[in-house]
């Protein structure tokens, strides 16, 4: 409404098809699995995004497509599957691996939005970049640490000829917001909203915040916010019960980090300064998403603005011994994801299984857009508005040589070498095991449910290809 009574006093046309269009702030979340208070996780300081579930709708068990972000973000962007050729690691290339894809940026821009990338969206900037208005942004010479010590520690072990290492992997520096990326990110956020709010288009602006991305630096007082000594290790902080070895990684995306050994496990210490670090990074991240959120309602546009907030993929924090994401795990697979839109009651929880693939169609739905015909997903905007539609019965991913399924009461995973041999499963009874500590895909009582697994998601892996 804002848009168009400023078009109309200054004499600018503006279309109905325009007007009637709301704008999108589409946030995406680095690694931030759903350890959220709004989400069950009452330790955690998250009034923000709690504030955006209290106002839109809230899955609960929505999942990623890939747990790694080049590959996970690729394929939301796209709306197609991932295959064991396509969209394979956090390098993957979005207009390479699916060149005759229209992108979700590339569709709202064709249809008369202006479309922003801020912060992390693609992996690569220069991704589809022509589906941006303006050259994809991202924060420049605001260094990783703040610390002197930090500074020069990373730029020592970065020299290093062999196994060159990064810095510390967390840090608690007296510093101001701005000071590492996501501060700055967030007054260029807020900067745009001005200026798109002025403008006679609806508005696309993306913002990929970087945290809780390793390493886990943040401005001291979001450490404050909790006691170290109340900072507990997952209960099930071991292999889980007959597990494959396909089903358990080192967790080399930590070990590049100066201080944590090479191989074996991290000390307790350590682990509890990484969830500490977590915590503290995810209630940072939080800060930046409040002062969008507020932006919004003070240039009078909350209204008028779709507001999605998604995380590319989970994060283990030490359970099963992992630490990252990488796995088929549900602490890798599953993400949190919350959608705030015109005309749909808020405050409301959905238990539906969702796919990230889901997301572009939804948001087509939602912006008056018609779907493009490659989409591979579904639309959850009748979800959104009704409890009871019918909905989808598994969400589906996968990870390297792993194809995953997770049903209402399972998840399976088939592990299988390039030429399809079969390698390892493993089965979780998620009534009975919700944290997935004992593997039962090889009792004899379960080959009917493994069988039955099994065949669905081999029939939608075959539909996705």
């Amino acid at each position: 409404m804002h848009r168009i009574l400023l078009c109309l006093l200054l004499g600018i046309g503006v279309t109905t098809a325009d007007a009637a269009r709301p704008n999108v702030l589409f946030i995406a979340v680095d690694d931030l699995r759903p350890q959220l208070g709004c989400y069950g996780q009452t330790q955690i300081q998250s009034p923000n995004i709690d504030r955006l579930a209290r106002n839109g709708v809230q899955f609960n068990r929505a999942f990623c497509m890939v747990p790694t972000c080049g590959a996970s973000r690729a394929s939301m962007l796209t709306g197609i599957r991932p295959a064991r050729d396509r969209f394979v690691n956090y390098l993957t290339w979005a207009e390479r691996d699916a060149p005759d894809v229209t992108t979700m940026n590339t569709h709202f821009q064709n249809n008369g939005y202006r479309t922003l990338s801020l912060g992390k969206i693609f992996h690569h900037p220069q991704d589809n970049g022509d589906g941006w208005s303006e050259p994809a942004w991202r924060p420049r010479g605001v260094q990783t640490y703040r610390l002197e010590e930090n500074q020069k520690l990373h730029a020592q072990n970065s020299k290093k000829k062999r196994n060159p290492k990064r810095g510390p992997p967390f840090e608690a520096a007296d510093v101001s917001d701005d000071a590492y990326a996501d501060g700055v990110l967030a007054e260029k956020a807020l900067e745009q909203l001005q200026s798109l709010a002025d403008g006679d288009q609806p508005f696309f602006l993306a913002v990929g915040f970087f945290k809780p991305h390793l390493p886990f630096v943040a401005p001291q007082r979001y450490w404050d916010l909790y006691d170290h000594d109340r900072i507990e290790l997952p209960q099930n902080y071991s292999v889980p019960e007959n597990a494959p070895s396909e089903a358990i990684h080192n967790f080399g995306e930590l070990r590049a980090y100066h201080g944590v050994p090479p191989k074996g496990p991290v000390t307790d210490e350590m682990a509890r300064n990484l969830i500490h670090g977590y915590y503290a990074c995810v209630s940072y991240t939080d800060a930046q998403i409040g002062k969008l959120l507020d932006e919004l309602d003070r240039l009078g546009i909350a209204d008028d603005t779709i507001v999605v907030l998604w995380g590319d993929h989970g994060w283990n924090l030490g359970e099963h011994t992992l630490w990252c994401k990488h796995c088929c795990f549900e602490t890798s697979m599953r993400i949190p994801l919350i959608v705030k839109a015109p005309g749909i009651q808020g405050d409301q929880r959905r238990d539906h299984l969702i796919e990230s693939i889901d997301i572009y169609p939804s948001l087509c739905d939602l912006a008056g857009l018609e779907q493009p015909s490659h989409l591979q997903g579904d639309s959850f905007v009748g979800v959104m508005r009704d409890a009871g539609s019918t909905w989808k019965s598994a969400a589906v991913g996968r990870f390297r040589d792993g194809d995953t399924i997770r049903t209402d009461g399972f998840r399976f995973t088939e592990y299988t070498a390039a030429k399809g041999k079969l390698l390892s499963r493993m089965l979780y009874n998620h009534q009975l095991d919700p944290n997935e500590n004992v593997n039962l895909a090889d009792q004899p009582q379960q080959i009917e449910t493994v069988e039955q697994l099994t065949n669905e998601l081999h029939h939608v892996n075959a539909a996705g290809k």
